[in-house]
Parts: C-alpha cells; structure tokens; sequence
C-alpha cells in the first residue's frame, strides 16, 4: 500500500529517475564535476551508477539535493 507523504518532495519519483533526469540535464562529465564520485567520471552507465548511489547514502543525498535544486528548464542539447 502506498502511503500520502505529504512533505517529501521525492514521494513517487524513483532514484532511476532521479537519475536519468540529471544526466539528461547536465551529462556526466558535468554531473561528476557538480557531484565528484568515480561512478559519474570513470566509464559512466545508468546501472552502475545505480548501484553505487544505493549503497551509498551521502552520494544518493547529494543527487536528490541537486536535483531539488534545479530548476524545471529544458535538458541541455
């Protein structure tokens, strides 16, 4: 059962989401200067980024901070 969550910003939006919404926004090379983490410099794919930022609380922090933070504009080109 899914429960109202009010005050979470992220209720309903996946960390795949997240994610993809970044790297289509920023790219990798610019993700990984904003958020300097190897999975986002050193041979970059969804999946093992995935992986990572699972394991990894201040690293998935850090992707839905910058995400909250980034105004709804159109992804680069």
């Amino acid at each position: 059962m899914s429960q109202h969550q009010p005050n979470n910003p992220l209720h309903g939006i996946t960390l795949e989401m997240v994610l993809t919404r970044m790297v289509e926004r920023y790219g990798w090379s610019q993700l990984g200067r904003m958020i300097p983490i190897q999975c986002f410099r050193n041979d970059p794919s969804i999946k093992s980024s995935l992986k990572f930022l699972r394991q990894t609380p201040w690293a998935r922090q850090k992707l839905e901070e910058l995400y909250l933070s980034t105004p709804d504009k159109p992804p680069r080109k």
